[in-house]
């Protein structure tokens, strides 16, 4: 993204989707990667939370200077899930859905179903814009589009399965490329036959 150069004598100007924010010197919080990720879990907490933009908006009003790939990898390594809350999705965090692994027969995102699909179904991958186009052998894609739905990739707007082609969409090229490089770990621990 191309932000607006500042003018002299101006304050930082940080290139956001939306209005221009100005970072003010004398309120911004540099913040270390802890600290973000505390108040990301504090927001997800909240349960507010429906989109990754949402998220970079909030953190960006409380001083932090992130990037929406910074709060995607962020996202992926405190383990938040999106579940449903007040009629629509959020992100969550993961202890928001243990209370109910006991007693509720409801999945949990967990990446084990995918590691096996991915370890029995041979695959391609390719790609048309803000589109990942996952091949399988015939009848598969619904299995796929499926287990990933239930794992904890969350970046991709949704899934599309036909027979043996899911179709996997996105808002923007960050996500994809975040999403992507998951994925490809998620395959290369199921191909190989590790345990994640």
């Amino acid at each position: 993204m191309r932000g607006r150069p500042a003018s002299a004598g101006s304050s930082a100007t940080m290139a956001v989707r939306g209005p221009s924010l100005v970072a003010d010197p004398a309120t911004t919080v540099a913040g270390s990667k802890p600290d973000r990720q505390r108040a990301i879990r504090d927001v997800a907490r909240a349960a507010v939370v429906g989109s990754q933009q949402e998220l970079v908006d909030l953190l960006i009003e409380r001083g932090f200077a992130v990037t929406q790939a910074t709060v995607s990898r962020d996202i992926a390594e405190l383990g938040l899930v999106k579940a449903p809350r007040a009629g629509r999705h959020v992100y969550v965090v993961p202890e928001a859905l243990g209370a109910s692994r006991g007693t509720d027969s409801s999945p949990r995102p967990s990446d084990e179903r995918l590691h096996r699909i991915l370890a029995d179904i041979p695959l391609s991958v390719g790609r048309s814009g803000l589109i990942l186009l996952l091949t399988g052998s015939p009848g598969t894609a619904s299995v796929i589009g499926q287990a990933i739905d239930e794992s904890s990739l969350t970046e991709q707007e949704g899934t599309l399965a036909g027979d043996n082609t899911l179709l996997v969409l996105f808002a923007d090229e960050a996500r994809l490329l975040a999403w992507r490089e998951r994925f490809d770990d998620i395959r290369s621990i199921a191909q190989e036959g590790r345990t994640p």
